[in-house]
């Protein structure tokens, strides 16, 4: 038995100890309770950064004691390896995105397994595997073959100088990230998955979604954005053409002053054919962004048509204008515009001298001054003919009626939600399945043809994808007929929207083996940061759905339990340099003095000795400089510090900051640890506890044991509070370290406080769990030791103390018995020594009594 405890020996067995007995191997065993644990894979970037850690941290914590309450638990682990910083890390390393990837996933493995997360990692999967994508490929084709893929042309971030398509994140202040041109807006064919036909499905199942923080679900349905509104015609004048527009407020359409269509709608293309100002505008709007963000903050131009359109109620004309603000790609590409009544039309009209016009009073004491911004509250409708008086409610079903009785509206429910874009122009990810027929129509891979592999032996030039650039990779045939392979590849979120799933079946057979995949899912919780509150936590409950309707699981829902964990923080460093741009120092350069609580007082850079600015606390990252490598904290205290740490400083769903006298004072605390559990192995065999010898310390520190037995289970299992089971925990040591070791009883409850004080803190310090367990003389793994369980009978107290006061001023304390009445209790306090000192001479008026706590006596 070791005297000191020395982690990184003792880590590096344990973990030998794991993979040699596969210990977190899952295999199904319909005799248990399943409990699949998952935290969102990584990316692999090259190294794991602390969010990483914190991350999986949960996870494993989780994980752990779910197995110790003898759950069959799943928890894997794989790599999300296609994306776009591949492929400019390949372009700047001048290698291959494979290459890279690959790389990569060994080193950060090797970090993963050196924290001692209990993955099986006999279920590893990286995305970017052929024998993972082939069953991607394969769903999209069936999902083809049902209708629920299609191809339409959509508009794009395009580089006229690189010939390529830019994310969002790559276009800066207009321009192409690389080459500087401006950015314009391209139409091309791409992919879509028909998401909106179950836009319904997936805001109403968000209700049964009771384990999700409800921030998250709030997201979603705002995103899902359901509304109920009327879909209108309106009549171009003095022709024969009509086109639909779609408003919630049809409140407001006596407030109709002008339409406005969006660039690319077919009457504004069809009326710039003659109109040069208007073309020149056209051309200018391919250049806007089309970011919902920025069309809300964007400067609103716009142009006119020289057409008017037909108001389809009052029959009144009003001019049509293209504006930069309205998109093709939502709803019908043409707009109502009240500017009397919404705010951007407002501005649109100011700026344009067009009319805006009252139809909605403010009712109570709200204002209503058009004439400095759009009311748009609802309210009672004015200057609206017969609907006169109404209120906007009541406005809405008879303007609808009346646009339904003369057939030119009807009501409609609509959703903000899109179908899902899956088409990127890039090299790194998974080759859509679709050939490209000479006829221009397409059509499905073949599934003997399937998996359509990426080359990964290739040259990146950083303009074209090398799939695009290979004749031969594209070239193919259709039923005997010249075809080619289409060149885009798909979003990644297809390859982290089922991932979860894969793990429950992992053979390469099949997609799923339903019976594997239904006995493990949904997952019963899920890990991950709260940025992927929407995109890919819907588009995983969608390719669930989707899955569902194949046949490949039962369930509906893909995550049952939630937790979104929050960033982790560190303290940054700067230095101006001779242009004023900053210079970021590693905290691990910086030499830092703080004050009493704590705050930082100087900070000189290491290397020079010269002041660094400090830039207080902010989130690790690359661009600030401030991150911490998980490794150095290993390699000088141990993995189960770091776990230690990052569980106790912070509640999980809060930001964390990383400081280092906190993560030694967490290497304490372990070494405490040890030093109590093997003090007491060390006195020799222990006898059983027998609560009916116990004395009143014995007792109390018994009960101290089973009331933390208690909180920590509720703490890890229902409240998901791990700082406050930690920090219980702590405090039960404290306790326990000050009880006497005299006789043989008080050794016994120490045994059995180090033994339940090892079980317990197994999920979060599991390497020094497993080592101690063995020095309190089990043979057994304690991964299968189960988990201790609070004893209702040592919880019950036997004496209380009671807080005497007189006239609201503590004068004494006094130990009753625990079912001591209040006369009893009253009696034991007015007759102790101090409390006579105090109401000598006094006549006592009123004694009042809060039982089990406290006894106030007012005299005068």
């Amino acid at each position: 038995m070791t005297a000191e405890y020395s982690p990184q020996e003792l880590e590096s067995n344990v973990q030998k100890y794991w993979q040699e007995n596969q210990t977190f191997k899952a295999t199904e065993d319909d005799n248990k309770d399943k409990f699949y644990c998952l935290s969102m894979f990584p990316y692999p970037s090259g190294r794991l950064h602390m969010g990483h850690v914190r991350n999986y941290s949960i996870g494993d914590v989780i994980s752990r004691y779910q197995r110790m309450q003898g759950k069959n638990v799943l928890q894997p682990i794989g790599w999300d390896a296609f994306g776009l910083p591949a492929e400019n890390a390949a372009i700047q390393n001048k290698t291959a995105p494979a290459k890279w990837t690959y790389a990569n996933i060994e080193y950060m493995k090797q970090q993963l397994l050196s924290l001692g997360f209990g993955y099986d990692w006999d279920r590893e999967l990286a995305t970017c595997k052929k024998e993972y994508y082939q069953w991607e490929q394969w769903f999209f084709t069936r999902l083809y073959e049902k209708g629920l893929v299609y191809r339409k042309n959509s508009t794009v971030n395009w580089d006229p100088v690189d010939q390529t398509v830019l994310a969002n994140e790559q276009v800066i202040d207009g321009r192409g990230w690389r080459s500087g041109a401006l950015v314009e807006q391209k139409e091309i064919p791409q992919w879509f998955i028909k998401i909106t036909d179950y836009a319904q499905e997936l805001l109403d199942d968000l209700d049964k979604l009771e384990g999700w923080p409800e921030q998250v679900k709030a997201m979603q349905r705002n995103w899902i954005g359901r509304s109920e509104g009327v879909e209108m015609t309106f009549q171009v004048a003095d022709s024969g053409e009509f086109f639909d527009i779609y408003t919630t407020r049809p409140d407001t359409l006596m407030g109709v002053t002008y339409v406005a269509l969006a660039a690319q709608h077919p009457l504004a293309l069809e009326a710039a054919k003659n109109n040069a100002e208007l073309a020149a505008f056209i051309e200018e709007c391919k250049n806007t962004k089309v970011a919902e963000a920025d069309l809300a903050t964007m400067d609103k131009k716009g142009c006119a048509t020289g057409l008017m359109a037909v108001h389809p109620l009052t029959g009144e004309q009003v001019p049509v204008w293209v504006a930069n603000f309205v998109l093709m790609d939502y709803g019908s590409g043409a707009v109502m515009a009240v500017p009397g009544h919404d705010q951007r039309d407002w501005e649109f009209a100011t700026k344009y001298g067009l009319e805006i016009k009252q139809v909605i009073a403010a009712t109570g004491d709200s204002e209503c001054d058009i004439s400095n911004a759009a009311y748009t509250e609802k309210g009672l409708l004015i200057n609206s003919g017969e609907f006169d008086g109404l209120t906007s409610e009541a406005a809405f079903k008879a303007i609808a009626d009346k646009l339904i009785a003369e057939q030119k509206g009807n009501i409609k429910v609509n959703f903000r939600l899109r179908d899902w874009g899956v088409s990127r122009q890039r090299y790194w990810g998974t080759p859509i399945p679709m050939l490209n027929l000479e006829d221009g129509s397409s059509a499905p891979v073949p599934p003997e043809q399937l998996p359509v592999e990426l080359p990964e032996d290739v040259t990146m030039d950083g303009v074209t994808s090398p799939i695009k650039a290979d004749p031969q990779w594209r070239k193919t045939e259709h039923n005997g007929q010249p075809a080619e392979r289409e060149t885009d590849t798909f979003d990644t979120f297809m390859e982290s929207s089922w991932y979860y799933a894969k793990y429950s079946s992992p053979s390469n057979e099949q997609m799923l083996n339903p019976e594997e995949a239904n006995h493990w899912l949904p997952v019963d919780q899920y890990i991950g940061g709260i940025e992927h509150a929407i995109l890919h936590l819907l588009y995983a409950r969608f390719f669930h759905k989707l899955l569902r309707d194949e046949g490949l699981v039962n369930s509906n829902e893909p995550f049952t339990r939630l937790l979104c964990q929050g960033m982790v923080l560190a303290d940054s460093f700067r230095r101006k340099d001779e242009k004023g741009g900053d210079i970021w120092f590693n905290p691990a350069d910086v030499e830092v003095q703080r004050d009493e609580k704590g705050r930082v007082t100087s900070a000189i850079l290491k290397s020079d000795g010269q002041p660094v600015e400090h830039c207080g606390m902010t989130k690790m990252s690359k661009s600030k400089n401030n991150g911490v490598d998980p490794q150095s904290v290993i390699e000088l205290y141990g993995a189960d510090t770091i776990r230690l740490f990052t569980m106790f400083a912070a509640p999980p769903e809060q930001t964390l900051e990383w400081v280092d006298s906190a993560v030694e004072g967490a290497h304490r605390f372990l070494k405490r640890f040890w030093r109590y559990v093997t003090e007491n192995v060390a006195q020799g065999e222990v006898e059983a506890v027998n609560p009916d010898a116990l004395n009143a310390n014995q007792k109390a520190l018994r009960r101290d044991l089973h009331k933390t037995i208690a909180k920590v289970s509720d703490d890890i299992n229902r409240r998901q509070t791990f700082n406050t089971a930690i920090a219980a925990i702590m405090e039960l040591l404290n306790g326990a370290q000050k009880a006497p070791q005299e006789n043989a009883q008080d050794r016994a409850v120490a045994r059995e406080v180090a033994t339940a004080m090892t079980q317990m803190l197994n999920p979060i310090t599991p390497h020094i769990c497993h080592e101690l367990w063995k020095i309190l003389g089990h043979d057994s793994n304690i991964e299968s030791s189960g988990w201790p369980v609070a004893d209702n009978a040592a919880m019950v107290e036997d004496e209380k103390l009671i807080v005497v006061q007189v006239n609201g001023k503590v004068r004494a304390k006094i130990t009753v018995a625990a079912d001591a009445s209040k006369e009893a209790v009253e009696k034991i306090g007015t007759e102790h020594e101090n409390v006579q000192n105090f109401t000598e001479g006094k006549t006592i008026r009123k004694v009042i009594y809060v039982p089990g706590k406290l006894l106030n006596i007012v005299a005068n």
